[in-house]
């Protein structure tokens, strides 16, 4: 049998026949003996003067009465495998019946409908698993969510340096633009910024399915900043925007990936030279905590409002909307592979802001080495 139902109506049935069974054996092989001493109690009230009772009576005065128990027992029988049917039916039903509708929501799941739920009543079993079930559902449907908003960023990341790139070929098969190194060089810098976004995309699909290892190492945070600093010290004298160290004598090692932790750093300094204005200043500070070292990168640049602070970690988000990659912002993914590079090392990772205009600082934990 294929069916719950059915099954646990059957054992309901099994359980009942075996119970009537066993009483049949029971009183097959105890009557007798209950049947005899209950008589002999029944001659001894009665004196001994009277005559004592015939064989062939008390045989047949046995039959009558085991025949009597075995007819009343065999009703008693019929009507417990009736109540039992009843039962099992009723009980039956409030057990398959969220089974029923957890098979429904998940084939629903399974059709992509990932809204579905299933009620959830008590704190038994069916109960939890109801709960697990939902919570299941929730997580399935922000991951689709997810992957749906990620489909649309990346379609409209590759669709501006597309465009540029289709129209200069066009201008350049219709004679509208020349083919001079001007527009050779405009055509170079969308086809990098497609390859960037691209090594951006793999490194980001890296960091968030954790395909990567950490090779920890104690490490030295003046010479770590000073390396991040240096890698990054031409775009900043491009740009006019001074980069300067602000980092205390007595500050502990580290246990930390140096290659990951510059990335982060390299992440943010790149960040921060983006949103701020030529003139401007970028500080990178650290400071000893009991169980960590606390970094910081402080910039003068565009600031952020409540609403940048909770998102500016978001995959593609920019917090100014109105600047493009070309301008200056970066792919949106820089913020995103750091918070999960931090978090990696068992840190944490966050952004302060005065508010718009004001400039910004971002802060990172690491652990100390021990």
């Amino acid at each position: 049998m294929k069916s719950i139902r059915a099954k646990i109506l059957l054992s309901y049935l099994i359980v009942l026949l075996v119970g009537v069974a066993v009483t049949l054996l029971s009183v097959s092989f105890t009557a007798q003996i209950a049947y005899n001493r209950q008589m002999m109690r029944e001659g001894m009230h009665m004196g001994q003067g009277m005559a004592p009772p015939q064989p062939e009576r008390t045989l047949m005065q046995f039959a009558n009465f085991r025949n009597a128990v075995f007819e009343s027992l065999g009703t008693a029988a019929l009507v417990a495998a009736l109540v039992a049917v009843v039962v099992g039916l009723f009980l039956s039903e409030r057990i398959v019946a969220p089974l029923r509708a957890l098979t429904r929501a998940t084939k629903r799941i399974a059709a992509g409908h990932y809204d579905e739920r299933v009620s959830v009543t008590g704190e038994d079993e069916f109960a939890q698993m109801a709960g697990s079930f939902n919570h299941m559902a929730a997580q399935l449907e922000q991951t689709e969510t997810m992957r749906r908003r990620l489909v649309g960023d990346v379609a409209h990341e590759l669709r501006t340096p597309l465009t540029t790139i289709k129209g200069s070929m066009e201008g350049l098969l219709d004679g509208v633009l020349q083919p001079d190194s001007e527009t050779f060089t405009q055509i170079l810098q969308e086809s990098e910024r497609l390859g960037r976004l691209v090594d951006d995309l793999q490194e980001l699909s890296r960091v968030e399915a954790g395909a990567y290892t950490l090779d920890k190492q104690p490490l030295d945070v003046a010479s770590l900043v000073a390396t991040a600093i240096k890698r990054l010290a031409r775009p900043f004298e491009e740009k006019q925007v001074a980069l300067t160290p602000n980092l205390p004598a007595d500050l502990p090692p580290l246990h930390a990936d140096e290659d990951r932790i510059l990335q982060v750093l390299a992440n943010l300094l790149n960040n921060a030279l983006q949103y701020t204005p030529a003139g401007g200043t970028v500080t990178v500070a650290a400071q000893k905590n009991a169980e960590f070292v606390q970094f910081s990168v402080s910039d003068s640049g565009i600031g952020l409002s409540e609403t940048d602070r909770d998102l500016v970690f978001t995959r593609f988000y920019r917090a100014d909307q109105s600047r493009s990659r070309h301008a200056g912002g970066g792919s949106g993914i820089g913020l995103t592979i750091a918070r999960h590079l931090v978090e990696a090392h068992g840190g944490k990772i966050w952004v302060e802001s005065p508010g718009s205009g004001l400039g910004s600082t971002f802060f990172f934990t690491l652990p100390l080495s021990h």
